[in-house]
């Protein structure tokens, strides 16, 4: 997992919350951290404009979704998978 795509996609979720992104730790949802479900259309809009990417327009629906919403942790790991998948 790349530091800086940690980095980004931490400053993306640290500016939906309005916290400081050395508030957000892996472990965190985004309901835990206060984002509701507008936040997270916009946070997945800021990380697709971010990365030049497209994540599944059911990313909310876990259990339809390859994308896993669940952690901060999750998110940065699906996202480096979708930016591998685009490079490939």
């Amino acid at each position: 997992m790349s530091q800086d795509v940690k980095t980004q996609i931490i400053e993306i979720i640290a500016e939906q919350a309005v916290l400081e992104p050395s508030d957000v730790s892996m472990d965190q949802s985004l309901a835990d951290l206060g984002i509701d479900s507008l936040g997270l259309v916009e946070s997945i809009f800021a990380i697709e404009e971010a990365f030049d990417i497209s994540v599944p327009f059911n990313a909310n629906e876990p259990e339809q979704s390859d994308f896993d919403i669940s952690s901060v942790a999750s998110i940065v790991a699906a996202v480096t998978d979708l930016i591998k998948d685009q490079t490939a």
